[in-house]
């Protein structure tokens, strides 16, 4: 009878559909949004950690909070401040990236209702390859560091 081979056979197929939406080296911690009261912007920020031994590349976010979200990059040029879209996000092999105020973070474009301290906002990073990582971030007043 072929019945063990057809469930070892769908067994192996749910399994790779696990790898496939839950990458075990890439590790998020500490998630929070700072918000504007009134604004239809906000900031996301976490820290992201590749336990594995490849690189793991973060191309894309989204939230169903938000009509677009994007990793952008502050940068202080002398006294003047920039920001600009990462197409990409490298986190290497063993390395710990921080996205956190005045430097790397997540933009929250066109959100869809008001937040408040306390809310929770959905998060998906989108890994290349077709990977996914859910993340859920925590919702703190504009003061907050």
């Amino acid at each position: 009878m072929r019945t063990p081979a057809i469930l070892a056979a769908c067994l192996a197929l749910a399994a790779a559909a696990l790898a496939w939406t839950a990458p075990a080296a890439l590790t998020a911690s500490d998630a929070w949004v700072r918000i504007v009261p009134g604004a239809e912007v906000a900031a996301a920020y976490l820290t992201l950690h590749n336990s594995g031994s490849e690189p793991v590349s973060i191309i894309g976010v989204r939230s169903p909070l938000a009509g677009m979200a994007m990793i952008h990059e502050t940068r202080l040029t002398g006294t003047q401040s920039s920001m600009r879209a990462r197409e990409e996000l490298v986190v290497a092999p063993g390395q710990t990236v921080r996205l956190a105020p005045e430097g790397l973070h997540v933009m929250l474009h066109e959100l869809s209702q008001g937040l408040k301290p306390g809310d929770e906002v959905p998060l998906v990073l989108l890994l290349k390859g077709g990977a996914t990582l859910a993340v859920t971030a925590r919702v703190r007043p504009l003061a907050a560091e």
